[in-house]
């Protein structure tokens, strides 16, 4: 008897701790149904090409025998994203590549109204946009919250349309702040990313990522899979990041940020030991290019920077993102250690190039590619007298779209587009004549023996 009443009791109080852990979780209820007007569907008419495995399959046999292969006709194509409405003048925000290369863009609202959007502003680096639409009455607009103030393990709700599903409701929690996506360049990454377990896939990006107030705190962007679908990590631009760039856009339609001019790389703990660091943080200054703010502001090869503007650089990948929010022509203030000294110093800051522009071109032969990624510089003679070759350029740095076609620091490249390479200031030349898209040979000379690498050019 006494088994039994002990049995009772615990099945009790099982049933008052589940109610009680019920309790605790957040209702969504009241947030979804506020905010989802605001969201918006976003579907896109391009001119990209369509591509199948037959097609590619007949390409490739053409190229391989050297005969120009048939012309494949473009056809339209749709992509799916999701957004939303910051103001009631009709103002959306969006992800970069949702509308990169569209013709037409097409606003779905929660109604089933669907009007056609104006592309204001885009700018690839902070994989942002900012459309427009002109619609009858006032529009529901999202609330705007603070990224900054968030804290990891904080409940976050993100509201999208994955695989075309409209205003799908997902929650998680903020997993890490100030992400740096692993296959961007730490010399090139503009956003410090938040990172949450909040399921998000195909779709999704573009679409909000609120806070249990209702508001806004990021931009859902993108995911980390080795499948190609939601593995529990993903990722979101921090609306404070998110909102800098859209003002920019709308104001002036293009992104200014503030550039040094120079290559930097991660301080592991050998290097802070080397170094005469108490522990590894900082940006460690691999490479100062000539006749930039940089080296007119006084920094130098070897100099760890540790605060930027105030604000403290642990990883070297938070460097690029801080000088970046500075304007162009504005002093920046820069605490650094020196031959294990610590130094201050200030300096003007420089504007970033656009993308495929080139921000540096060096005395002395060598050239800075930001559109292919690359880095090089001129062969001196006796480098060609003992690799054997009348002209190439040796790679001094790979990221990017070379570093993804397996280009490697030290590769001697002699053609590039089936172009002889004779200088540094070619590659550039070069570079530029290429339609975005393409994807070029690059003959290089490892090792001593030629090889031929496939670019593509973004």
């Amino acid at each position: 008897m006494r088994l039994k009443r002990f049995r009772a009791w615990g099945c009790l109080m099982l049933l008052v701790s589940a109610h009680a852990a019920a309790d605790a979780l957040p209702d969504f209820t009241a947030l979804v149904e506020a905010n989802a007007p605001a969201v918006v569907n976003i579907s896109t008419v391009g001119e990209r090409e369509s591509r199948n495995q037959s097609r590619d399959a007949l390409e490739e046999f053409f190229r391989r025998f050297g005969q120009p292969g048939p012309r494949m006709n473009p056809r339209p194509s749709r992509s799916l994203g999701s957004g939303f409405i910051v103001d009631k003048e009709g103002y959306i925000l969006t992800n970069h590549h949702v509308v990169d290369g569209a013709r037409e863009i097409i606003v779905r609202f929660s109604d089933r109204r669907e009007l056609t959007a104006e592309l204001i502003g885009s700018d690839s680096r902070a994989d942002l946009a900012v459309l427009k639409v002109e619609a009858d009455g006032d529009l529901p607009t999202v609330s705007l919250g603070e990224s900054e103030n968030l804290e990891v393990g904080e409940w976050v709700l993100a509201i999208g349309s994955p695989f075309g599903f409209d205003y799908s409701v997902t929650a998680g929690i903020v997993s890490a702040k100030g992400r740096n996506l692993p296959t961007g360049s730490q010399n090139e990454n503009y956003v410090p990313y938040l990172q949450t377990d909040v399921a998000i896939n195909p779709g999704n990006s573009g679409g909000p990522l609120f806070n249990l107030d209702g508001e806004v705190v990021g931009i859902n962007a993108q995911i980390f899979s080795n499948s190609g679908g939601f593995m529990g990590v993903s990722f979101a631009i921090p609306i404070d990041v998110a909102m800098e760039v859209a003002d920019q856009l709308r104001s002036e339609g293009k992104v200014s940020r503030g550039w040094l001019g120079v290559m930097i790389q991660e301080v592991n703990r050998d290097l802070a030991e080397s170094f005469g660091l108490d522990r590894p943080h900082g940006a460690l200054i691999a490479k100062v290019f000539e006749d930039t703010p940089a080296e007119k502001g006084g920094l130098k090869e070897g100099d760890i920077i540790t605060r930027f503007n105030g604000r403290s650089i642990e990883r070297s990948s938070e460097l690029p993102y801080n000088v970046g929010r500075v304007r162009a022509g504005e002093e920046a203030d820069i605490e650094l250690v020196r031959d294990g000294r610590k130094m201050e110093l200030s300096l003007e800051v420089g504007e970033l190039a656009a993308v495929g522009e080139s921000p540096v071109r060096a005395s002395f032969g060598e050239a800075d590619s930001s559109r292919l990624g690359l880095v090089v510089r001129d062969l001196r003679p006796e480098e060609l007298d003992r690799l054997d070759t009348a002209s190439g350029v040796r790679v001094v740095e790979a990221s990017g779209p070379a570093a993804d076609a397996g280009i490697q620091q030290g590769d001697i490249i002699t053609r590039i587009n089936h172009q002889g390479v004779n200088s540094a200031g070619d590659v550039d030349e070069i570079a530029s004549s290429i339609d975005p898209g393409r994807t070029v040979p690059v003959l290089v000379l490892r090792g001593g023996r030629p090889l031929f690498l496939p670019l593509k050019v973004p």
